[in-house]
């Protein structure tokens, strides 16, 4: 295993105790001018559960209180909460083809980009050992009087995300500070996605707080283009 990884997965609790189990539930509030444009949302708290053998995931309330989304890299479906299926829509990532920044989201696209995001969120770093997954260090990011060191991951086609190579950055304590991607299914723009205060579930670490902004050609922050924001309270690892 790469060195740096494997100090990375030590710091987040452990990959062996990551591996005995099986769900990531937490509580999340979002926002910002990506979700703004594409899918306006209530502001209510969201619970979100995520699978961490397999690319699944549910959001709950979605929309209306009685509703939720379920998603799968091929499928995304909204259902009432007593299982009566709503919608749905097959191979979901075509139906972005053509999208740009301002293109409007229908509730199955929101459904997918919810699904999948939160998936990647609640499951890195500990998702980078996952049967596909390549990890490679790659060059350092200056960021103030610290020096972050990078992985350049690259993932299979079964597993979805905003782009298929992306590159996460560890401080010295080899704990997450940002995650690096182009978004794919709103133009390819590049987005910087910076992490922090991390909480504690079951021995393992997962950050409380996310912040997206756009970013130019060279990965240089736009600090007035704040695309996304979260932030997660009441995490629980079963």
């Amino acid at each position: 295993m790469n060195q740096l990884l494997a100090s990375v997965l030590r710091a987040h609790g452990g990959v062996e105790r990551w591996n005995s189990f099986s769900n990531v539930a937490a509580t999340i509030v979002s926002g910002g001018q990506l979700l703004d444009r594409k899918a306006p949302q209530a502001p209510e708290p969201r619970r979100v559960m995520v699978s961490t053998h397999r690319q699944a995931s549910s959001i709950t309330p979605f929309g209306t209180a009685d509703r939720l989304a379920r998603f799968t890299p091929n499928r995304v479906t909204v259902e009432t909460l007593d299982g009566d299926m709503l919608s749905e829509r097959t191979n979901p990532r075509e139906h972005f083809a053509g999208h740009d920044l301002d293109t409007a989201w229908d509730p199955l696209d929101r459904a997918y980009f919810g699904g999948y995001t939160q998936w990647i969120y609640l499951n890195a770093p500990f998702m980078f050992t996952l049967p596909g997954v390549t990890v490679e260090e790659g060059a350092p990011l200056r960021h103030g009087d610290e020096t972050w060191r990078a992985l350049r991951v690259t993932l299979p086609p079964d597993i979805v995300s905003h782009s298929a190579v992306q590159t996460f950055y560890f401080g010295d304590d080899f704990l997450l500070r940002r995650q690096d991607y182009t978004l794919d299914i709103a133009g390819g723009c590049n987005v910087a996605h910076y992490t922090s205060d991390l909480a504690e579930s079951n021995g393992l670490l997962i950050p409380n707080r996310r912040r997206a902004y756009l970013c130019d050609d060279n990965y240089n922050v736009l600090e007035d283009r704040l695309l996304i924001w979260i932030d997660y309270t009441d995490i629980q690892i079963s």
